[in-house]
């Protein structure tokens, strides 16, 4: 019999519940370490299951926190988090348990299977990483640092979610709305005083639509204003952010906090790094510049940052004759959704079914995942923005397929979270393509975590993978987004059924890397600024001279002196990309190679697709990523597929 998780969570209660959990765990650690004769078995695998129910109990509180964002549940997590980093921090460090691992590696290593060597491996290491092996003075400092870094990041992250929250701009002439879409002005219309006025805020489905549509130019500046410039009191969190990051870099040994994060990933050195990045750029900025002139010629003035996406919409129907306006009838939110599932059905011989369960919003549902028939996993869909959600799109791993020290069998689970128009009684969530494209992104986190075959919790899923390969699948999964026969199977206009017509799916395919090598800049401006900052310390003014330094390489219009973008670069000040950024760009390489080999072989036709279910899917974090796609594809990745992808031509 599998054992499911069900979504629940009791804030009233979940503080006591916790401090119980902790205490409970604390006493089984020790009893497991009073074993005389430790083995995998009866002293890793308890210890390791252990972990994964209190990951089951937390993941939820965290979840809410950031999708059913209330004052009940920042109190609540905001009292947790100290306590379960403390608690976290000091397992990491406790020597006691380091010794037994390293014990077990040298005593069963010829006992082991592969799965298991590698949970060892990766524990050892990060023992090692969390200063196991040092003095109990410097542990302590370690423990103080963990802690005070957790609440600085929920901060930033809380910060910008005000920041957003708390802005809106009210038009009242229809003029300054005229050119919009019908579903853009529908959702931003409200009446007050007898009058019809249009409210406009930094939530991405608002924020883009002006951005894109709107006409009056004064606007679009305030509202780019607004949004680049928000929380600005995070800039005295990103420096005490990064003078902990060094310090703890330091303590462990390493020069900063970019060789810290490469101890965990594939990229071999900081050097190689800034060579990949570097190299990309030099290969982008000849196309980059050429992209621009064209797309000043379609602007009476010179191009501002605010002005970008309003002409660039401009230039490319002009181009391709494309209105991303006219998709979105084809493109409604289930309609989207059920076809993604058909289409990973017919690829990977998978199948979802609609699961009823009570969950935290009447907007979010759940599947049951079956393979060969045989139950798999649970998904669960979060797609559309509110204000009690923090914007942008994510996969968040809820349980991981194992099977416990009892032999049983646990079943993965996984959110996909976005924010998409909202739809209401009277108009449906009509989805831009970009929209489709980041559900399919994140499709592909969840069905990595979800159809692993690995039986330790700790390398199962996406737990266990290199940070730079884990956009691997997400990446491989969203270029499917474009190919004609895929969208066929979801494109069809939400009133009348009609499908997409050929001569609709040339234009977006042919417009897909329409200004690519400006956007490729936009990312290496990402991915160079977050990892140079993390090779010394940088505080105060250093960090936007930094900033500004980079984009004199990548910003190809320069960027007005008010845009603070750090101030809400949440990714690696409240998530996990801190000297990680570029692996967006690494693990692409990855992606754009194996995906063409997908598509060369004819997509539903492909042997290679169906390896890849079997070796990289079902295998998760149980080997290299490097290993892993060395036996997917008989090589090394080729990384001029990556330039090919882009539409960018050396």
């Amino acid at each position: 019999m599998s054992k499911f998780l069900t979504f629940s969570c009791d804030l009233d209660n979940f503080i006591k519940d916790l401090k119980a959990q902790l205490t409970n765990n604390n006493e089984k650690i020790e009893s497991l370490l009073h074993l005389k004769d430790k083995t995998y078995k009866n002293f890793l695998k308890p210890l390791q299951m252990m972990e994964e129910d209190l990951d089951h109990f937390f993941t939820p509180l965290s979840h809410l926190n950031s999708v059913n964002n209330s004052e009940k549940t920042q109190k609540v997590y905001t009292q947790a988090l100290p306590i379960i980093t403390e608690y976290s921090t000091k397992i990491s460090q406790n020597i006691e348990i380091y010794k037994a691992y390293k014990e077990i590696a040298t005593n069963e290593n010829t006992q082991l299977n592969y799965e298991q060597k590698r949970v060892l491996e990766l524990n050892i290491q990060h023992f090692e990483l969390s200063g196991a092996h040092l003095d109990e003075k410097t542990k302590a400092r370690l423990q103080e640092i963990n802690i005070r870094k957790s609440e600085l990041s929920n901060n930033f992250s809380q910060n910008v979610l005000d920041a957003t929250n708390a802005y809106s701009y009210i038009i009242e002439d229809e003029a300054d709305v005229d050119g919009l879409p019908a579903s853009d002005k529908e959702s931003a219309k409200f009446e007050e005083d007898g009058k019809t006025k249009y409210k406009f805020t930094l939530q991405m489905p608002s924020y883009i639509a002006y951005m894109t549509y709107g006409k009056n130019r004064e606007i679009r500046q305030k509202l780019y204003e607004a949004y680049v410039s928000r929380a600005p009191q995070n800039a005295a969190i990103i420096d005490e952010l990064l003078a902990l990051r060094q310090e703890m870099s330091e303590l462990l040994g390493f020069k900063n906090y970019a060789e810290y994060s490469l101890a965990t990933k594939m990229a071999p050195s900081t050097d190689k790094v800034i060579e990949f990045l570097e190299s990309l750029l030099d290969n982008s900025q000849h196309q980059a510049h050429e992209e621009l002139k064209q797309l000043q010629k379609s602007a009476p003035h010179q191009l501002e940052s605010f002005d970008t996406a309003y002409y660039s919409e401009i230039l490319k129907k002009a181009q391709y004759e494309i209105d991303e306006e006219q998709y979105r009838p084809y493109f409604e939110q289930k309609s989207v959704v059920n076809g993604m599932m058909q289409f990973l059905q017919k690829l990977f011989s998978i199948k979802f079914v609609p699961h009823e369960e009570k969950l935290w919003h009447e907007k979010a549902y759940a599947y049951h995942i079956y393979e060969n028939d045989k139950l798999k996993a649970k998904i669960y869909f979060d797609l559309e923005a509110r204000d009690s959600k923090r914007g942008g799109a994510w996969m968040n791993n809820f349980g991981a397929h194992c099977q416990d020290e009892n032999g049983e069998e646990h079943l993965a689970s996984a959110f996909i979270v976005c924010n998409f128009p909202p739809s209401s009684d009277t108009n449906p969530s009509l989805l831009r393509h970009d929209d489709v494209v980041t559900l399919f992104h994140e499709m592909g986190h969840g069905i990595h975590h979800l159809l692993s075959n690995v039986n330790e919790n700790e390398v199962s899923g996406v737990n266990g993978v290199e940070w730079d390969a884990v956009e691997f699948p997400s990446q491989f999964l969203e270029n499917f987004a474009y190919e004609p026969h895929v969208l066929k199977m979801f494109a069809k206009h939400h009133e009348t059924g009609e499908v997409l017509s050929d001569a609709m799916i040339d234009k977006l395919v042919r417009a897909k890397n329409f200004l690519s090598a400006i956007g490729m800049l936009r990312q290496l401006e990402f991915s160079l600024f977050d990892f140079e900052l993390h090779t010394k310390l940088f505080q105060r003014e250093e960090v936007q001279n930094l900033l500004d330094s980079i984009r004199k390489k990548t910003a190809l219009i320069k960027a007005p002196t008010y845009n603070k973008f750090q101030n809400g670069f949440s990714h690696i000040f409240a998530g996990g990309y801190a000297a990680g950024y570029y692996s967006y760009k690494w693990a692409e390489v990855l992606s754009a190679d194996a995906f063409y080999a997908v598509v060369d072989e004819g997509v539903f036709d492909s042997k290679t697709a169906l390896k890849y279910r079997d070796i990289i899917l079902h295998g998760g974090g149980a080997k290299s990523m490097q290993e892993l796609f060395k036996e997917l594809m008989g090589r090394d990745a080729d990384t001029t597929q990556l330039l090919r992808l882009n539409g960018i031509n050396v």
